[in-house]
């Protein structure tokens, strides 16, 4: 038994590991895109590391790009197995994928003017449309806490482990060489004090933990809530500099937390009297799915859903569809907040919006999550000068805004608690993976100073032998 480390490997981005049983069988975990990293970004999603087509079973921990977003070129590529996740993770897994596939057509489309001008070969997309429609019929989902026996080796357990709406650690039971041995990958874990989510659960005990350590170096900012900081950003840009207040958002998860803050803020009133826009379809589409999977809320949204039947709705709210509307919104004079997607701001629509906004002292841009260093969130996030933003250069004039504490990874005493229910002295390798290297080194310690016997921080396309078994 073997597993092999095809992405998330000393990076945050592009989650996916083949499990490697000795009757032959291939068990993928995610199936994730590369995000943010220059441009070696796109030579990483376009070569796997390995054949699809030999793949046995694919299993998803959640519907965030970075787990999904190379499903349809799996399938593409001769995958023709199941596809393993909860409920609510398909139902975001559709309308994220769809919408995947449109930017990817959207920016081929763009990059061939160039390349025409140019006398360059045309590029093809990742997959289609047509391609991310492929991958539908393939879902089975499955609910938390009910162990399903997938065949006669292999046995797959979900438990709920926050972050995101659907999202779940893996946990398995495996037969190989007449042995059982159990293996659990957390996915991305969650916050114990999470805005929206129930707290991660605890998992069976395991031989084996493939874990994420995005924030491994870090704590989350418990001083100053997130709430008093949007505030504060609020009125510092609209109603003092009388600017506008841009923040890239994903639009699954962040969007819905910002939402929430701002409608409790409404119901409390202390909003300011402004226009709030949400410049994304797609967190339009992911929105209503939340709303219909409140079973996934913890006690206190539960508690104001009882008072407030739309959690995420308030006076001043205006959601933006189509692109001549969004095209409309850099001729909005005076202040107002727009919160558009991605999250890193590397594609969609709020890179149009900092390109317009960017050159201007009055205006802010509120980063509100993790970006990869190299992304224009990161970027800005790091204090560039300068930016890059379709081929041009663009000082960056207007003030740029932090919120720490508004994250949907568990910081590192998060990662020790969902931890805390193994017994050390069982757990045989631990494997640090989803974050940036220095970060794993620095968590890798800490798992070390708790008592975890064998850490490894794997390389790109690494295969481990779990040795002997007994």
């Amino acid at each position: 038994m073997k597993i092999a480390f095809h992405g998330a490997a000393r990076t945050v981005t592009g989650s996916k590991h083949i499990i490697h049983l000795s009757k032959g069988k291939k068990i993928l975990l995610d199936c994730g895109m590369f995000q943010g990293l220059g441009k070696q970004t796109l030579q990483l999603n376009a070569e796997f590391g390995f054949d699809p087509s030999e793949l046995s079973y694919v299993i998803i921990s959640h519907a965030h790009i970075d787990h999904i977003g190379l499903l349809p070129k799996l399938v593409k590529e001769g995958y023709k197995g199941k596809i393993f996740m909860t409920t609510a993770t398909q139902d975001l897994a559709k309308i994220l994928l769809l919408d995947s596939a449109r930017i990817q057509e959207s920016d081929v489309q763009h990059i061939n003017k160039m390349h025409d001008r140019q006398g360059r070969k045309p590029v093809e997309p990742l997959y289609t449309e047509d391609d991310a429609r492929e991958v539908f019929p393939m879902l089975q989902t499955l609910e938390y806490d009910t162990p399903f026996k997938i065949d006669e080796d292999i046995e797959l357990l979900y438990r709920d482990c926050g972050h995101l709406l659907g999202a779940a650690s893996v946990s398995l039971k495996l037969m190989d060489s007449g042995k059982e041995v159990r293996l659990t990958f957390s996915g991305d874990i969650g916050r114990y004090n999470d805005m929206l989510l129930r707290s991660p659960d605890t998992f069976p005990q395991a031989d084996y933990i493939i874990m994420e350590s995005t924030y491994g170096d870090k704590l989350h900012d418990a001083v100053t809530p997130a709430t008093d900081v949007l505030l504060s950003q609020i009125k510092h840009t609209c109603l003092e500099k009388k600017g506008k207040l841009i923040i890239p958002a994903f639009s699954v998860g962040r969007t819905q937390e910002i939402l929430y803050i701002l409608n409790n803020l409404s119901n409390e009133g202390r909003l300011p009297a402004l226009t709030y826009y949400v410049d994304s379809p797609l967190s339009i589409e992911a929105t209503d799915v939340i709303k219909h999977h409140p079973e996934c809320f913890n006690k206190e949204v539960t508690a104001t859903l009882k008072k407030d039947t739309d959690v995420f709705a308030f006076n001043g709210l205006r959601y933006v569809q189509s692109v001549d509307e969004s095209i409309g919104l850099n001729s909005v004079k005076g202040p107002c907040v727009i919160i558009s997607a991605s999250g890193m701001a590397e594609a969609g629509r709020v890179k149009h919006h900092i390109v317009h906004n960017i050159g201007d002292a009055a205006n802010t841009i509120l980063i509100v999550g993790y970006c990869e260093p190299l992304s224009l969130g990161g970027r800005l996030k790091n204090g560039a000068k300068e930016v890059g933003i379709y081929g041009v250069r663009y000082p960056v004039i207007a003030e740029v805004a932090v919120i720490g504490s508004l994250s949907a990874h568990g910081d590192y005493k998060d990662m020790l608690q969902w931890l805390a229910c193994q017994d050390i002295n069982k757990v045989r390798k631990l494997f640090v993976v989803h974050g940036e290297y220095d970060v794993q080194q620095h968590f890798r310690d800490k798992l070390i100073k708790k008592g975890f016997r064998d850490v490894e921080i794997p390389a790109l396309h690494q295969v481990i032998g779990l040795g002997d078994l007994e």
